[in-house]
């Protein structure tokens, strides 16, 4: 029985079959099979003509899947490795702004869930959040916010 390998169409559509790619991360994932020179855009050509390739939907799902747990710098480094447009970039950055305090409490909230007690625990905690991409004024932010919160109690 003789199999004919996948073309570059259906390779793409399996990988976008599991979660949202970009085109850019498309073209890194299937240039090694591309047989013909320009036959791997014309095939990302067609399935982005299609909608099966769509960079909004590559931010939405990033930003849905990772927001809960990361800070913008960290988040805004992930679309950049994807290949995202600046514009679009810009357009997260703003909405990321607006909850980046909550995100980095919740976050702070879910890993130490108390104050500080000695200058150690606060690196430790300050460096946590700033692995995570939180920004150091957020950083302090919340760390000073839950030493008074821990001191009202």
């Amino acid at each position: 029985m003789s199999f004919d390998k996948p073309s570059l169409k259906g390779r793409a559509l399996r990988y976008l079959a599991a979660r949202e790619y970009s085109r850019f991360e498309l073209e890194q994932k299937l240039k090694e099979f591309e047989e013909a020179e320009g036959e791997l855009k014309a095939a990302l050509d067609d399935l982005e003509a299609k909608g099966f390739i769509s960079e909004a939907r590559v931010v939405e799902s990033t930003l849905n899947q990772k927001a809960s747990r990361f800070g913008a710098a960290r988040l805004l480094n992930t679309l950049k490795a994807k290949g995202i447009d600046a514009g679009m970039i810009a357009e997260a950055a703003d909405q990321l702004k607006e909850t980046e305090l909550s995100r980095a409490m919740d976050v702070w909230t879910r890993k130490f869930g108390e104050p500080y007690k000695s200058p150690s625990e606060y690196a430790k905690q300050a460096r946590f959040l700033a692995s995570r991409g939180f920004s150091g004024e957020v950083v302090g932010r919340v760390i000073r916010a839950s030493k008074q919160a821990g001191l009202e109690s």
